[in-house]
């Protein structure tokens, strides 16, 4: 059983602050998949010849953060948390990584994506993408990152299960 937590979106709001609260929810879901199990449990892959595993999906999810908030609105030229380059497959390798590294790289970048979305003025407002090299406004980032993570809290959703057993949330 795990401890959920997690504060549900409004019902009603303004579309930047159900975009938000819809954000903060997955974000808190990709977190309370990975509630309670050790290092080990979170680097058990689904199954060959897959290597996916919920530690890998936390570091995905933390270079996913940083290519589209900091790099987009921020500093175009910020290297990624995991690759020399963007490589997005990199981070997936967690091998060799630890809960306290890949969660606290993770919980960094999304503390500088909610930065710097409260800091842009409107979900118009446009930002650079380096590895598009256009212009994508607000509006469509905070999309793209929430697909993002109801995409990969699905792959969580069956890691969970298989590690042990726990489903639902």
């Amino acid at each position: 059983m795990i401890d959920d937590d997690r504060i549900g979106p409004p019902h009603f709001a303004p579309e930047r602050d159900m975009l938000r609260a819809f954000l903060d929810l997955h974000r808190a879901t990709l977190a309370l998949k990975c509630q309670g199990l050790t290092d080990e449990q979170l680097r058990e892959r689904s199954m060959p010849p897959s290597t996916l595993t919920l530690l890998g999906l936390v570091r995905h999810m933390a270079e996913v953060e940083r290519a589209w908030f900091r790099r987009v609105f921020d500093d175009h030229e910020a290297p990624m948390v995991w690759s020399d380059k963007v490589d997005f497959q990199a981070a997936y390798d967690a091998s060799n990584s630890t809960r306290a590294e890949a969660f606290a790289a993770w919980e960094a970048e999304v503390a500088h994506s909610r930065a710097v979305e409260a800091a842009v003025e409107s979900l118009d407002s446009p930002g650079y993408q380096p590895r598009w090299e256009e212009e994508v406004s607000l509006r469509m980032v905070m999309l793209h990152v929430l697909l993002e993570y109801g995409r990969h809290n699905g792959h969580a959703d069956f890691l969970r299960e298989g590690v042990d057993g726990v489903v639902g949330a």
